[in-house]
């Protein structure tokens, strides 16, 4: 990853605002769009390969699973396995002995197969910790394993392709980097965060999560890393890369896409080795590719400013209304606007339940 700047502004002025106060104007634009396309759920036809193209309250694996070999390649492994009554030491030697049937081993990512911005996502490094992340996912309630990738380089990179057609578009490239403090030896990890450029002015996002080491002393020479998902509401930190975006990594994301029929937009979390090969196309990791929600996250950068966000999100919801357009033409029928909102509560519901994130 190139070097993280730190000097200067820390956050953008609207950067932790309320979602719904910055999604405002895309409502309104949905409701305009509505009227034109007379239709309120095409978006929700944009990615027909997954229900409601992925919106809401959908599996993390369900456009794993529509992915054919070639697509494959480039997702890390993962294992689905739905949380049971069975006592937790029956379903911690489950989980252990089907790692093993799918060549997978701790330590291994814990995320919950329905949630978002990175809710209940933990390293698990041992059985354990295994255990204790079982314990804490409600009955019927699924887990995705999926493989730790062997790099550390991790960047969201938005992806539109129009039905029909075999080529796509890269739109934004975003690095996104982990926080941690390093330890003096003498100062608690509160002060050691207090003393940091950023994480001092978002203290709250950490202190709940790091309660139990609140007031320990940090070794000197020690990091102590302060998130593992690499979510913006969580406390990463996310910079423009649009300088990444080439027609090498787009060539690279046709072929996946191509493998992957009736995808057609959305946003994939990747590990890569470094930013060159990133620009090749080449040795990066999938470890999510998310759907209709998804947003191009550079808007999250704190040299963005809030028109251009705002921009974005207009022009990327309009995009959904077209693809969906199209898509109704090919013969896809719309849901109702009903089903979108029992898939909102569901996945509302099961947030709530969801253990602390690392």
């Amino acid at each position: 990853m190139p070097p993280l700047d730190l000097s200067g502004r820390k956050t953008s002025f609207f950067e932790f605002w309320p979602l719904w106060l910055i999604y405002l104007p895309v409502f309104l634009q949905w409701l305009l769009l509505s009227l034109r396309y007379r239709s309120f759920s095409l978006p929700l036809i944009a990615n027909p390969a997954v229900p409601l193209s992925g919106m809401v309250g959908v599996a993390k694996s369900s456009v794993f699973d529509a992915a054919g070999n070639e697509a494959r390649q480039w997702i890390l492994p993962w294992y689905v396995y739905e949380v049971s009554g069975e006592a937790l030491e029956v379903q911690t030697q489950k989980v252990l002995a089907a790692l093993s049937n799918y060549k997978l081993s701790l330590p291994i990512v814990g995320k919950p197969e329905i949630g978002c911005r990175g809710v209940g996502v933990k390293l698990l490094k041992n059985e354990e910790e295994l255990a204790n992340y079982l314990a804490n996912i409600p009955t019927g309630g699924s887990i995705q394993f999926q493989k730790l990738s062997q790099w550390d380089a991790e960047a969201g990179v938005f992806y539109i392709r129009y039905p029909g057609s075999s080529s796509g578009e890269v739109t934004s490239v975003t690095l996104k980097y982990t926080p941690y403090v390093v330890g003096d030896g003498h100062s608690t990890l509160s002060e050691l965060i207090e003393a940091d450029p950023r994480a001092g002015v978002l203290q709250h996002l950490y202190n709940e999560r790091h309660q139990q080491n609140w007031h320990t002393v940090i070794a000197a020479g020690e990091p102590f890393r302060l998130i593992f998902a690499a979510s913006h509401s969580r406390g990463a930190v996310f910079r423009d890369g649009k300088e990444l975006i080439t027609a090498k990594l787009s060539q690279s994301l046709d072929k996946i896409f191509n493998d992957i029929p009736g995808y057609y937009y959305g946003r994939l979390d990747i590990k890569f080795q470094d930013v060159e090969n990133l620009k090749d196309g080449r040795n990066y990791d999938i470890l999510e590719i998310n759907g209709a929600s998804s947003e191009s996250i550079n808007i999250w950068d704190r040299n963005a400013s809030f028109f251009s966000a705002i921009r974005t999100l207009l022009q990327q919801y309009h995009t959904l209304f077209k693809i969906g357009n199209e898509n109704r033409q090919r013969g896809y029928k719309t849901p109702g606007l009903f089903a979108l909102y029992k898939a909102w509560r569901f996945e509302t519901k099961l947030v709530k339940l969801y253990p602390d994130n690392d």
